[in-house]
């Protein structure tokens, strides 16, 4: 059973990787998105984005990856520290 919740355990990990690997992804192509539409606004004569918005929106995004990084860490962090008490108890 405990290597059962070990296995579940380093699934979680990896799928918790995945989903911010594609959430970083996500935010390059918002940011990408932004300046696109940026430049067929600036080419169309529309008014165009400011540059400091784009700036702005990227600096958001590169923060919340920053921050779901960070949560990864900690969360595995914490599960080694778990496991290592239940090592323990169970020596």
């Amino acid at each position: 059973m405990l290597s059962r919740l070990q296995e579940l355990r380093k699934e979680e990990e990896t799928l918790l990787r995945v989903k911010a690997a594609l959430h970083d992804q996500l935010n390059r192509l918002k940011v990408e998105e932004l300046a696109l539409q940026s430049m067929i606004n600036a080419r169309e004569g529309n008014t165009a984005v400011p540059s400091t918005a784009v700036t702005e929106e990227h600096q958001n995004m590169d923060n919340e990856a920053a921050i779901n990084q960070t949560k990864l860490q900690l969360q595995m962090h914490i599960r080694e520290e778990e496991e290592e008490e239940e090592e323990e108890s169970d020596s």
